[in-house]
């Protein structure tokens, strides 16, 4: 593999680990287009599109951008962020320019594209884990009615792990704060107590590990690193239902931190309960401590969160501007903030002030108009089949297991609530089903929702799907 390859390939997975920890909206717009083009003693030069993205790159995520870095490489290396100018980019040629890197460790290899990636972790090290976020801590985590209950959990996790609540077990849809409370439980017990060993990774790191470890016959070192730690951090849970052997690695990873009184913590997008072909066993013991959901926030948290972004950057917004993009940016807090950069952005490089109308102007592709387009029973299924991990042709069968039956009965339920078709018309899009089945079901589903707060996230989340894809 040639140097240019090498350094390539470093940065790529630069940039894979901070397309995790940013917003897409941020990463496509400041780092996503960044290529390294030059290497020169222990400094990797990397090129931005133009000054005004380079100062701000520089200013916001040049940290997190060197940490990641020196975390991939294993080294201490320095980066230098340039924009396009006489600097020759990296070739193959010989010339006077100094050489390019040839990195000890970790060292690159050509590998099958099948080959699972070598650990960035040299042997022999302590657990390291991904790296935590400096900004995703309690300080910078705005709590509002959709996520005090989580908070309050996660700070009382932080303060005395293994004391509270273990497991405990944070879940809610994409872009909702959970990395940010799992980030910031890392930090505070680390700041509580600097030698704590703490580990935040995602299932499928864990996953990746475990298949490098098969390969290269180093189980022991492994599991070593997963059960010599006071506090594992295992993030989006739901990315393991299926896969038995990451399974049954993590059952006995989890019984072994359990056993030594080791502080257990979990994300996912769904309760325990409702994550597809996990193991009985392990669904038992992720709800033998406390569960708890995070939800969208509502328009005066969304508001508070811009606020608290503008205070970060050093903005001054006006008032109406966070709330037009509150009201308007409902999804997730991932989006909100995206959507919060990117007014700054066409304002700076406009030179215009960031009133509403820019706002408005900056937003319009992302605020889309209303649908006029009718939900259809159809998409109903098509939704709620892909979330339960079953076929549309289950829910018109005649199979009564409670995998299918739950399935079914929900999207009769929003068949019912989202569409205006008759109870006989539902029922004959699910197999043929009588008027009073279909009555049944929905009868059912509503006076589970009361009494199910995880079912009323499960729903709002479904409903929130099926509008967005009509």
């Amino acid at each position: 593999m040639s140097q240019i390859d090498q350094l390539e390939l470093i940065w790529q997975e630069v940039l894979e680990i901070m397309a995790s920890e940013l917003a897409k909206p941020s990463f496509d717009t400041w780092i996503k287009d960044s290529r390294p083009v030059h290497f020169e003693g222990n400094t990797l030069f990397v090129e931005l599109p133009n000054e005004f993205t380079r100062d701000w790159v520089d200013a916001r995520y040049a940290a997190p951008l060197r940490k990641t870095l020196r975390h991939v490489v294993n080294k201490d290396w320095d980066l230098k962020l340039v924009i396009p100018s006489n600097l020759k980019p990296l070739t193959e040629s010989k010339s006077s320019e100094p050489e390019v890197f040839e990195p000890e460790s970790p060292e690159i290899v050509e590998e099958p594209e099948s080959a699972a990636p070598a650990p960035s972790q040299g042997q022999g090290q302590e657990p390291i884990s991904s790296i935590l976020n400096p900004r995703y801590t309690f300080d910078t985590f705005v709590v509002g009615n959709s996520n005090r209950f989580a908070h309050a959990a996660s700070l009382a996790v932080a303060e005395a792990p293994a004391k509270a609540y273990n497991p405990l077990f944070l879940y809610g849809g994409v872009g909702l704060g959970k990395t940010h409370l799992m980030h910031a439980i890392g930090h505070m017990a680390m700041e509580r107590d600097p030698n704590i060993n703490v580990v935040y990774v995602t299932s499928e790191t864990f996953t990746n590990d475990l298949i490098t470890a098969i390969g290269k016959k180093s189980m022991v070192e492994f599991r070593n690193k997963y059960r010599n730690v006071d506090v594992l951090l295992i993030d989006d849970i739901q990315f393991v239902a299926g896969k038995e052997s990451t399974q049954e690695e993590f059952f006995h990873t989890f019984n072994a931190l359990y056993e030594a009184n080791r502080q257990i913590v979990i994300s996912s997008d769904r309760p325990p309960k409702e994550i597809p072909t996990l193991e009985e066993r392990l669904r038992s013991r992720f709800e033998w401590g406390l569960i708890t959901d995070i939800q969208p926030p509502d328009l005066e948290t969304r508001i508070a969160i811009l606020k608290k972004k503008a205070d970060m950057e050093n903005y001054r917004v006006d008032p109406e501007v966070l709330t037009y993009i509150a009201t308007h940016i409902q999804s997730n807090i991932r989006e909100l903030e995206g959507a919060f950069i990117r007014v700054i952005a066409y304002a700076n490089l406009n030179n215009v002030p960031v009133n509403v109308e820019t706002t408005s102007e900056a937003l319009k592709d992302l605020i889309q108009a209303p649908k006029n387009r009718p939900i259809t029973i159809e998409q109903i299924q098509a939704v709620v089949a892909n979330h339960y991990g079953i076929k549309i042709a289950d829910m018109k069968s005649k199979k009564r297991t409670k995998k299918i039956a739950f399935p079914r009965q929900v999207a009769m339920y929003l068949s019912r609530e989202m569409t205006d078709s008759s109870l006989p018309q539902i029922g004959s899009e699910f197999g043929g089903r009588d008027h009073t089945t279909v009555i049944h079901a929905c009868d059912k589903i509503q006076s589970a929702i009361k009494m199910d707060p995880a079912l009323q996230v499960t729903i709002r989340e479904l409903v929130d799907t099926i509008r967005q894809n009509s």
